[in-house]
């Protein structure tokens, strides 16, 4: 028999959401209920009959609530196996009934941590007794209804009606729920708990995350996928409210992701714009407005902001989305947006527009975490930041105020940029990027090749890297790569410096009459 009927069922619940309509339908089938404390009164405040836990139990809650389900009549009762002899005389000589259905959602812990707690409230928060009865439950659901979301109860009471009980199907369904909630749950308490400690690398790292949605497929149409949320307070993609557009797929996700992460590395004062295409920037600019920011950033490689990501740094206005929606975009993101702009957006249907209320913290900690065979590779987030003060002039010529400045923007997007990555910049816009090849030569090469492009596409004579500065996400091996820039008309460079022919390149610096700085650190993104 795969229905098994409700006889006796337990609510304990943090979150009441639908919990009265729950406790009114198992009341109506005739079933017994156990609760306690908030719950209990809550379900006697509607009317609906419930037994406290310490007189089913004949025990109190004792500890300030810490102890109160923690008993044999309770567990007894959900990890029973009905169909057993040797289970059913233990209940009947220790006198347990049988619990058939238990509804708990735990203490919010996770909520209680991003409030900003102190530690002994976070550490009252986290449930012992809820996971315990959970996971019993969750294990012996052949007999047991575990329920740990109020989204489930509609389900349950449907079941209960037309068929008198739950069915298997559902059980296990519950139970695989079940034990992700406790699952995750766990995760979150012992990554908080080895923040608490300094321990950055714990010997075990247990990853958890909250289903946003599913994909209709990954990166290709034979891979399926979905996107998960952390508990990580930070505005962006898992924030954002979509706010029309066709559902973002996984490549969406990814690149817009890419998009807001770089433009948020841009102070709000000053308007800055990034417009993405494969996780990879092809524009970045600041401006005065987001509109001229816009247009210096799509000047530098229009063709390929065709069906790109536009991140901004700011309130999106009817002018920069008049201006937006003259070329086919697949997302926009930005913090705000003025109902000028909904309603501009508005008129092309599909381009999906997403709002996060706030700008990503580029200094704000984090895991970033890549899977591998067999495991998986953990770092904190690239969170280092070059200042005029970090900057080491290892020429013989000074760089202006002018170069200083575009070196400081160009090493800034070059750290968004793939491996080995290459940008021009000049007058607060990138003229030229040069991504993911290997060697930093050819991409440096490939960013001139934009940079003349774009010239032409624009009806200038002379590529826009004429009087431009090029940064270098790592150091240059070879003076060759550096000498491509100088071909290609930059007349600064800024790098990290740190290669065994650090000095061959400067060399070849100050016979080509170029500027460059050194700054100690850099940004490989693979």
């Amino acid at each position: 028999m795969t229905i098994v009927p409700i006889k006796r069922a337990l609510l304990s619940v943090s979150d009441k959401t639908g919990l009265i309509d729950l406790a009114q339908a198992l009341h109506q089938a005739g079933t017994e209920i156990l609760s306690t404390g908030g719950s209990a009164k809550a379900v006697r405040d509607a009317g609906i009959p419930v037994t406290e836990v310490a007189d089913h139990t004949g025990f109190p809650e004792m500890m300030d609530g810490r102890v109160k389900t923690l008993h044999p009549k309770i567990h007894g009762g959900l990890l029973a196996l009905r169909d057993k002899d040797s289970h059913r005389a233990a209940m009947k000589e220790h006198d347990i009934g049988a619990i058939d259905l238990v509804a708990i959602n735990l203490y919010p812990f996770e909520a209680t941590v991003a409030s900003g707690a102190d530690f002994e409230t976070c550490i009252e928060n986290i449930d012992i007794g809820g996971p315990a009865m959970v996971r019993s439950a969750a294990k012996n659901h052949g007999f047991v209804t575990i329920v740990t979301d109020p989204a489930d109860y509609q389900t349950i009471i449907a079941e209960i009606k037309e068929a008198g009980g739950t069915s298997l199907t559902t059980r296990k369904r519950l139970a695989a729920k079940a034990y992700s909630r406790t699952g995750s749950y766990d995760a979150a308490i012992a990554a908080w708990f080895a923040e608490q400690n300094g321990e950055a690398f714990p010997d075990r790292m247990p990853f958890a995350g909250s289903k946003v949605q599913e994909c209709r497929y990954g990166e290709n149409p034979h891979q399926v996928a979905a996107f998960y949320k952390n508990s990580e307070r930070r505005p962006g993609i898992a924030t954002a409210t979509q706010l029309q557009g066709k559902e973002l797929s996984y490549n969406n996700l990814n690149d817009t992701d890419a998009a807001f992460e770089l433009v948020s590395e841009f102070d709000a004062n000053t308007p800055a714009v990034a417009i993405i295409k494969h996780a990879n920037p092809c524009g970045v600019a600041t401006g005065t407005t987001l509109l001229e920011a816009y247009e210096k950033a799509l000047k530098c490689d229009p063709v390929s902001a065709f069906g790109g990501i536009v991140a901004l740094n700011g309130t999106l206005d009817g002018a920069t989305a008049d201006a937006i929606i003259k070329v086919f975009t697949e997302v926009i993101i930005a913090p705000e947006v003025t109902d000028d702009a909904k309603a501009i957006i508005g008129a092309k249907k599909n381009l999906r527009l997403l709002v996060t209320g706030g700008m990503a913290d580029p200094a704000q900690p984090a895991k970033m975490i890549k899977t591998v065979a067999g495991g998986y590779l953990v770092q904190n987030r690239d969170i280092g930041h070059v200042c005029l003060d970090d900057l080491k002039v290892v020429t013989k010529r000074q760089p202006s105020e002018q170069e200083i400045a575009d070196m400081l923007f160009a090493f800034k997007v070059g750290k968004h940029v793939k491996s080995n990555a290459i940008v021009y910049v000049r007058d607060g816009m990138t003229v030229g990027i040069g991504a993911g090849q290997m060697n930093r030569r050819d991409s440096s090469r490939i960013a001139a090749i934009r940079a003349a492009e774009a010239a032409e596409m624009a009806g200038d004579k002379a590529s826009l890297a004429q009087g431009s500065v090029v940064a270098s996400d790592a150091f240059f091996p070879f003076a060759d790569g550096l000498l491509a820039a100088a071909e290609a008309g930059a007349t600064a460079v800024i790098q990290p410096g740190g290669s065994m022919r650090d000095q061959e390149v400067i060399e070849a610096a100050d016979e080509a009459g170029l500027a460059m700085v050194f700054t100690g650190m850099r940004h490989f993104r693979h």
